[in-house]
């Protein structure tokens, strides 16, 4: 049996459901395909206030309000006896200046649900085997996990299948990734912290001690939960254990201000770990297809910006889509991978600084800049990556060195 749809979307993650939503509210026959079922744990739930105009626009705020997330303002960075605090109000760029720490179990089941009211079908259990691209259409086999297979055909696809990178895999798009293999453990707790002086509406992102390639990420979240990891190379993390468990609890013992915050807390889950999550592709987009969010190009998690990339991946193709089946012409290059490509471009400057330490430098130099340069800064931080008024976005590289000599020159 062949279903004939405007658009397949492989993936109900955010990316997935929000560029169905936008999609299904304007008329178009969607059907989504998610291989595992909802709810399901994932990692990734420290949000940027952009993406909350993303969600506006598919028609998906609302639900993400109405489930009572974390309220989230901004960031306090670590390293040593030192602290910054930036919120992210606080910013060059008009727009949300809060937004959410969710729990990715509940957030996606939200956004897929919505997507779902919104017209689009979603079906779970379901893994794509095979896919023929073309210009005037795809087909894709799915297969269920009784073993059954059905076909779709569709007028076009969006891959949002996260780290799964179906396509890339299917069709051989693979390209390797310029940052060095890292690997990220974490667990949940409920962290019971007492501690007045701790900001609940902040990410807390510490440095290591001794080495600053490893990092580590507490995230409140609601109902007195917290989202722990700690990032580095893959040698480095392995002198810590023989196993993630032992990495992730031994690492965090040696950052005292995150070791003190959680010494009465209670792990709720098992310690995971991803390896080399750090990917790229040949290209974002082929003949009746598109890749969005992770499972075309992720860089790393430091600055939270894999969700509002994906989002803002789903927003562009959305709009691309509604103008290719209202019959205008649609260059992808320039309406697609370029514009998402800033954002990017954008973020992984701010992520090689922040490795090689010279970012960490700026971070943490904050009362020694000018208000002004601080409040560019922040709008990055807070996701307004693609703001081409902001001189930190049109030429990351080129203002973050010249605040590095400001902060690193005598007073």
């Amino acid at each position: 049996m062949t279903n004939r749809i405007d658009v397949a979307v492989i993936g109900a993650g955010p990316a997935g459901s929000v560029a169905a939503a936008y999609l299904a509210a304007r008329g178009y026959s969607v059907e989504v395909v998610e291989r595992v079922h909802f709810p399901r744990f994932s990692i990734g739930e420290s949000l940027l206030p952009q993406s909350m105009a993303f969600l506006e626009e598919a028609g998906l705020l609302d639900c993400v309000v109405a489930a009572k997330f974390q309220h989230k303002n901004g960031a306090v960075f670590r390293r040593g006896n030192e602290e910054q605090s930036l919120d992210f109000r606080d910013k060059m760029t008009a727009g949300w200046g809060t937004t959410f720490q969710v729990r990715r179990d509940l957030f996606d089941q939200t956004l897929a649900l919505a997507a779902a009211e919104k017209g689009a079908c979603i079906t779970f259990g379901e893994e794509v085997t095979r896919f023929m691209p073309g210009a005037d259409g795809v087909t894709m086999q799915v297969r269920n996990e009784s073993g059954a297979e059905r076909e779709i055909a569709a007028r076009f696809a969006l891959d949002a299948s996260g780290f799964g990178r179906v396509l890339a895999r299917l069709l051989s798009l693979d390209k390797p990734a310029d940052f060095p293999v890292r690997k990220a453990v974490f667990c949940h707790v409920r962290d019971n912290i007492a501690d007045d002086t701790f900001d609940r509406d902040k990410i807390l992102i510490s440095v290591h001690p001794e080495n600053p390639s490893i990092w580590y990420w507490l995230i409140p979240l609601a109902d007195g939960l917290s989202s722990i990891g700690a990032v580095g190379p893959e040698a480095d993390l392995a002198v810590a254990g023989t196993d993630s468990q032992t990495q992730l609890f031994n690492l965090v013992a040696q950052a005292e201000r995150m070791n003190g915050l959680l010494a009465r807390a209670e792990q709720i889950r098992p310690a995971g770990t991803i390896s080399g999550y750090a990917c790229n592709v040949e290209r974002l987009y082929g003949p009746g297809f598109a890749m969005l969010g992770n499972a075309a190009e992720f860089l790393d998690p430091v600055f939270s910006s894999g969700v509002t990339i994906a989002l803002k991946s789903a927003i562009l193709a959305g709009h691309a889509l509604d103008r290719k089946f209202r019959g205008e012409t649609v260059d992808w290059m320039a309406e697609f991978e370029q514009p998402l490509k800033i954002g990017i471009e954008t973020f992984r400057a701010y992520v090689e600084g922040w490795y090689d330490a010279s970012f960490q430098n700026v971070i943490f130099s904050q009362p020694r800049q000018p208000t002004d340069v601080k409040r560019k800064i922040v709008s990055v931080l807070a996701g307004y990556a693609w703001d081409l008024d902001n001189p930190f976005v049109r030429d990351p590289k080129r203002y973050l060195a010249a605040v590095r000599e400001l902060v690193a020159s005598p007073t």
